[in-house]
Order: C-alpha cells, then structure tokens, then sequence
C-alpha cells in the first residue's frame, strides 16, 4: 500500500513536458547579450588565449560573424575596443577621436544590418596607457569630475555612431545625469543608458584584460572607484542614484557572485536590471570542462539560469554564441 500523502510535488517532475512547461525561468536568445572585442591592427581574428572560443575581430570582416550571430538568434551586441599601445595616452584621448574603432565598428555594423541593437562601452581603461577608469592626476588619484566630462562628450560620439544604448563602466560619482544631459543637449534623446551601476572591484575580471589589451604585470587597483566586494547597502545606494539620475537599465556586475544583489535591484528599482557574467566566471567555467570535471554546456546554462532566476532580465555573457546553437 503507498503511503496516504496529500501532497507529491514530483508529479510536476515526472512527466518532461509538464516538468518544461512549469520551468519558471527559461533563458532565451533574446534575454542575452554577446561582448564582441574589435581591433583596427589585425587582419583576421585572433583567439584570446584566456577566454576560449572568445576572439578579437578585425574591423574589416566584423560584418561576417555579425551576420552568423543574427542568424543564430543573437541580435544585442556589446561592443569593446583593443586600442593599440601607441593611440594610448595618460588622458585616454583616443576615446574623443570620431574615427577610434569603438565607432567606426558601430557604423560597419549598422550599416551592414539594422536588425541589431548595438551598445557603447564608456570608460578610459582600453584608451589609458596607465589603465585606470578615468584621468589621473600626478599623485595617481582618478579624478572624478574631468573624468565625466570627457565620458559625456564621448556618449555623443557613440550615439552618432549608431550605438542604441550607451554603457558607461567607470562608476564615476554623477556620470549618468551627466551623460543624460550631454545626449538630450545634443539631440540624441533616443539613446538610452544602460549605466554599470554596481560594478564590483572584483578579481573576476582578469580574462576581459587581456582582451582588450590593459593586462599589467602587476593587478591595477581600482577599489577607489569600484565597489566593495563586501558592501551590500552601498550597491543599493549606487543603483538607486543612477535610477534617480535617468539610467533606463540598470546593471550588475560580475553576476553569478552577486546574485543577493541582482536580487535586491530587483526588489528595490522598478528599471530592467542587466547582469554582467563576466571573462573569469566564463573562464572559470571552461577550465574546469577542459579538465573533465564538468559538464560545460550544462554548467553554463545553470550559471544563466541563476542569473535570470535572481531578477535579471538582460545577461550580458560569452556563452551567449554556445547558448544561442542550444537553444
């Protein structure tokens, strides 16, 4: 005789069909986007060795995967620069020069495919041959303020360029209501900012370094900027000030370390909430595969359903590509 339960939730489970039409969280194509690193000084695209299956793309062929991506389902693209060392300066010049890659990309792409939604990186760390965030005065302290100057003339550049949403990284203290003003100013009201609201000083973010070209022998510290790692109340603060100062999405970052704090953006700001999965929890993931003790598809999907499950509903990943042929 079976017991005489009431109550047998693996009912739900048992059946595949029934278990898939309750799944209250599904990652689709169109909740993801792919960070796609650009440079003006190859001719083919070239693996970055940290981050597999992850490349930079010439400029002159980046219409070719592009259209792959789309066909894939793929259709939001992050856009990051590799400056080469010498159009970098201490001010990060670069980044105010109309035909730097970052926008010269933006145009190739739009130009090739408006069925795509394009989004700027803003920060000073790919154009600074010192690799900071942001300008630095003669004692090494980042300066806010000049800082937010020289973003907000560069989101103009960017929105002119083609990019759809402008994503300043920095975590400078006002750049967002800046950046709003500096776009409605000049006609570019349209742009939306998609502002890295609670970036943490994480030690996740070696692979992405390497990427664009800003690995120093010796780790930067930007702990005078970025978050704290252990500081719950003051990301909460960080997010609701860029709510208040007219970011239309907010994000955090990395992800899957952070999930209490997606959760909490959630909770707390009534915006869409972007997560950032970032080069080492990709890599992460990847060298473990490579030495047989996970499943790599399968760890991947449960990372991004993490991610969603916490409150996010734009994942910003490298396994957008690999997920994407998944799904």
């Amino acid at each position: 005789m079976p017991y005489e339960f009431i109550h047998r939730p693996r009912r739900l489970r048992e059946n595949v069909i029934l278990r898939d039409m309750l799944a209250e969280n599904k990652i689709a194509t169109t909740d993801l986007i792919f960070p796609v690193f650009v440079s003006g000084s190859i001719t083919k695209p070239e693996a970055i060795q940290s981050m597999p299956g992850i490349f930079r793309w010439p400029l002159d062929t980046l219409d070719q995967p592009i259209k792959k991506w789309i066909d894939l389902g793929l259709k939001s693209f992050a856009i990051f620069p590799c400056i080469s060392d010498c159009k970098k300066s201490e001010k990060g010049d670069e980044i105010l020069n109309p035909d730097s890659i970052i926008y010269l990309a933006a145009e190739k792409i739009k130009s090739a495919s408006n069925e795509v939604l394009l989004i700027s990186d803003l920060a000073l760390d790919p154009y600074t041959t010192h690799g900071h965030d942001g300008i630095i005065d003669n004692h090494g302290k980042v300066l806010n303020d000049q800082t937010v100057e020289v973003l907000a003339k560069a989101s103009i550049l960017a929105a002119e360029s083609g990019y759809d949403l402008v994503a300043p990284s920095d975590m400078m203290d006002g750049r967002v209501i800046a950046i709003r003003n500096s776009l409605d100013n000049a006609q570019c009201m349209h742009t939306g900012i998609m502002a890295y609201s609670a970036k943490f000083c994480s030690a996740y973010y070696g692979p992405f370094r390497d990427a664009i070209g800003s690995t120093r022998s010796k780790p930067i510290d930007k702990s005078s900027y970025q978050l704290n790692p252990s500081n719950t109340r003051e990301a909460v603060r960080e997010l609701l000030l860029d709510m208040q100062e007219g970011a239309d999405i907010l994000m955090v970052k990395p992800a899957e370390p952070y999930l209490d704090i997606i959760a909490l953006a959630r909770q707390e700001c009534n915006l869409p909430i972007a997560a950032y999965q970032v080069s080492g929890e990709y890599s992460r993931i990847w060298a473990a595969a490579s030495q047989g003790w996970l499943d790599l598809d399968a760890c991947a999907l449960e990372s991004l359903l993490s991610i969603k499950r916490a409150g996010a509903n734009i994942i910003i990943s490298y396994f957008a590509e690999r997920i994407a042929k998944s799904l």
